[in-house]
C-alpha cells in the first residue's frame, strides 16, 4: 500500500476528532499547548490502535459489535456534547468545566471518535494488507489535525465567548446523530 492512501484515510477518520478538538479548545483556559498535545496524543493513539485492533480482530468481532457500535458512539458524544451545551448556557454559575486534560473524558472521547478506525482496520485485514505503517500514518495525521483543532478552538472561544462552547457541544451531538443515522438508515 502506498503512503498516500493511509494519509487520506487518516484525514477522513480525523474529521470527528477535529470537531471534538475544536470543542475542547473552546473550554481550555490554561496550558493550551499542553492540552492540545495531550488531546492529540490520545486521539492519534486511539485512531492508530483501533485500526490495528480491527486488523487483528478481523471480521468476526466487528460482526458482534457492529450491531450497536453506532449507539455507543452516539451516547458518548451526546453526553459530552450535552454537558458542554449546559455549561455554555450556565457559564458564570460555579465554574464546573470538565478540565480538558482529565484522563477519563479524554479516553471516552478518544474511544467514541475512533470506532470507525476499527472498521478500517478490519478492511485492511480482509484485504490482507499490512497494518503497521498505515496505522502509524493514520495516528500521526489524526495527531496533527487534533492538535490544530484544539488551538483553533481556543481562538474561536476568544472571538465568540461561551457561544462557542454551546456550538462545540451541538457539534458533538450532531456527530453522534450523524453516526447513528448513518447506521440506522443508510
Amino acid at each position: 500500500m502506498d503512503l498516500l492512501t493511509p494519509a487520506v484515510i487518516g484525514i477522513g477518520l480525523s474529521m470527528d476528532c477535529f470537531a471534538v478538538s475544536l470543542a475542547i479548545g473552546t473550554t481550555t483556559k490554561t496550558r493550551l499547548v499542553y492540552a492540545a498535545a495531550f488531546i492529540a496524543i490520545f486521539f492519534g493513539a486511539f485512531q492508530a490502535g483501533m485500526t490495528a485492533i480491527g486488523w487483528l480482530a478481523g471480521s468476526s468481532v466487528i460482526g458482534l459489535i457492529s450491531a450497536y457500535d453506532h449507539w455507543i458512539a452516539f451516547i458518548l458524544l451526546a453526553i459530552v456534547g450535552g454537558k458542554m451545551c449546559w455549561e455554555g448556557i450556565h457559564e458564570g454559575e460555579e465554574e464546573a468545566h470538565i478540565e480538558a486534560v482529565q484522563l477519563v473524558p479524554v479516553v471516552v472521547l478518544s474511544l467514541a471518535t475512533s470506532i470507525d478506525a476499527l472498521a478500517v482496520g478490519v478492511s485492511f485485514g480482509v484485504l490482507q494488507t499490512a497494518v503497521l505503517i498505515p496505522a502509524i500514518i493514520i495516528g500521526v495525521v489524526c495527531f496533527l489535525i487534533s492538535f490544530a483543532g484544539v488551538m483553533l478552538g481556543e481562538r474561536l472561544e476568544n472571538i465568540l465567548g461561551n457561544k462557542m462552547e454551546i456550538i462545540g457541544g451541538l457539534i458533538l451531538i450532531l456527530i453522534g446523530i450523524n453516526i447513528l443515522a448513518g447506521h440506522l438508515f443508510w
